[in-house]
């Protein structure tokens, strides 16, 4: 950041800012819509590039093992403490036991279970697949599924959000501006979830813009000029061009809303470790660790890769120099799960049946977009459920047309697609059991968020030979909460309040008006210091703070 003046688009209008003296050299911040602030800091529009890089040469730096082309089949436990995970060489197909003390789960998250997804391609869930299949940890909120305004149009590539924070405007197939018409305070910068879904009543309107791939809309960030698109968003320009044959600096980019995030995962405490199964971590995107709720505020997933990477290390490493770390890790127990899977891979590969793996993944791409997907009704949801259920009964039956062990696609995708169901019925059966809206899960026929029944998080296990998962609940204690539910500016109110919000509210004002000081004042509300590693607690510093 420099001092001084320096021009900026909002709401569509070029503006002019000044710097502070005390900002110079500070990491510039974007406004990532959904609060008040301009709180994500970026590298042009590379900010996950950079992080990840960043990250790959301290593991080079630090001369730590990676295993490449090696996947996890199985998490090795005893039904109370993880003592590692069954581990098969994609090239050669051997199978090895890496025993652990403390085993992290970090696989991302499980777009690719939709037809079309912003995700990476190995997004396909097997860690949290994993963690179901012990019938001990439990997987949270995870029909709490994020799609994300701004995919391009067919290949369903992201472009940032960074662009609309930038004052990039949505238009529809007149060149009309259509988000102040529904969200006249925070228009193209509301939450991710309210701006898919306004896209997407617009187009049922009859106002997206039709073509050979379904319809669209346009993002326009022309008027942000030639040189703010060079310096400050060049992947998307990049996208556009290689993609697309386009030109963002004059031309506007088809878009419309494509599954993008999965704030479900494998629950886990504060310290990133499964509550029912010890020495089970997960971090990031494949953890339900509590850092969004049933929604995610665009850049949110920074914020908790560097956290929970940070953190959840910190308290892996000290786990495993506990007494808790200190267990006796069994090779015959290994051995066990070993040859289960063995076993396992052998009769599949020896498998005669005419079931195609792409055939049933094709279909379960197909029902989770059409009836798991932006909007969501009990019949649709009703129907999914059967049919994937009816596919994971049907997977078993998968025929190979290569039959070897080692290096075989075919057989990856057999294997996986058992797994992939499941995760989809799990989704699908949470999305249709809670009979609420809530951040990005709307169901068409239940639009109000039910605060007094539904204040909870989901948990979901799949007990070894049941069919379907079993779903569970954790209640929410409202009376320790810092921001107790309440309206938060879309839309129309359309809530049915929790009891105890207007109790709870009424001691957040007060401890608000008797401790003007942050730092005291986070103290009253919610206490969190003590939590964290001890090199963590001292305080944050904040601009032009002098307490700081």
């Amino acid at each position: 950041m420099q001092r001084g003046d320096r021009e900026v688009v909002i709401n569509g209008q070029r503006v002019t800012l000044t710097e502070k003296d005390a900002a110079h050299g500070l990491i510039t911040a974007r406004d990532f819509g959904g609060t008040r602030k301009w709180r994500t800091c970026y590298t042009s529009d590379g900010t996950g590039h950079a992080m990840l890089y960043t990250v790959s040469d301290q593991v080079i730096g630090e001369a730590i093992p990676v295993h490449e082309r090696m996947e996890a089949l199985a998490l090795i436990h005893d039904g109370q403490q993880c003592h590692g995970a069954v581990v098969r060489d994609l090239i050669s197909g051997e199978l090895s036991a890496y025993l652990a003390r403390a085993t992290v789960v970090a696989t991302g998250g499980y777009g690719r279970i939709w037809g079309i997804s912003t995700n990476a391609l190995i997004n396909e869930g097997m860690g949290a697949a994993l963690a179901l299949e012990t019938g001990v940890a439990r997987l949270g909120n995870m029909e709490a599924v994020q799609f994300h305004p701004t995919a391009i149009v067919p290949a369903g590539i992201l472009v940032t959000e960074g662009c609309r924070g930038d004052g990039g405007l949505l238009l529809d197939k007149d060149g009309h501006r259509f988000m102040p018409d529904y969200e006249p305070e925070k228009k193209e910068l509301a939450s991710r979830d309210v701006v898919s879904r306004r896209m997407a009543e617009h187009m049922r309107a009859g106002k997206g813009v039709p073509s050979a791939y379904g319809e669209h809309l346009w993002l326009d960030i022309s008027n942000l000029g030639a040189a703010h698109i060079d310096k400050n968003l060049r992947e998307v320009k990049d996208i556009c061009r290689y993609f697309l044959g386009i030109d963002p600096v004059k031309d506007p980019i088809p878009v419309r809303p494509t599954q993008h995030y999965s704030m479900g995962g494998v629950r886990t405490d504060h310290r990133g470790e499964s509550p029912w199964l010890h020495g089970l971590f997960s971090c990031g995107e494949a953890a339900c660790w509590d850092m969004h709720g049933f929604n995610r505020l665009g850049g949110n997933s920074v914020a908790e890769t560097v956290v929970a990477g940070m953190l959840v290390g910190e308290y892996v490493a000290d786990y495993c120099y506990s007494s808790h770390g200190q267990v006796d890790l069994s090779p015959a127990l290994a051995r066990q799960f070993v040859e289960r899977e063995r076993a396992s891979l052998t009769a599949l590969t020896a498998n005669a049946g005419s079931e195609s793996a792409v055939a049933l993944r094709a279909r379960m791409e197909q029902i989770m977009t059409d009836k798991v997907g932006l909007f969501r009704n009990g019949a649709d949801l009703e129907s999914a459920v059967g049919e994937l259920a009816d596919l994971l009964a049907r997977s078993k039956q998968v025929g190979l047309r290569a039959n070897n062990l080692d290096a075989n696609p075919e057989l990856v995708l057999a294997y996986r697609l058992p797994r992939m169901l499941k995760v989809a019925l799990t989704v699908a059966l949470g999305a249709l059991q809670r009979t609420e809206s809530r951040g990005a899960h709307f169901r068409e026929d239940h639009p109000a968020r039910n605060d007094r029944d539904w204040l909870n998080r989901t948990l979901a296990f799949w007990p070894e030979g049941d069919t379907l998962p079993s779903l569970d609940y954790e209640s929410l204690d409202v009376m320790r909460m810092e921001l107790p539910p309440g309206f938060r500016g879309y839309g129309v109110k359309n809530i049915v309040e929790h009891p105890a919000s207007a109790e709870r509210q009424a001691e957040v004002d007060e401890v608000v008006e008797a401790k003007p000081d942050r730092y005291s004042r986070q103290s009253a509300l919610m206490p969190f210091k003590h939590l964290l590693p001890v090199r963590y607690r001292g305080r944050n510093a904040r601009l032009d703070d002098a307490s700081s």
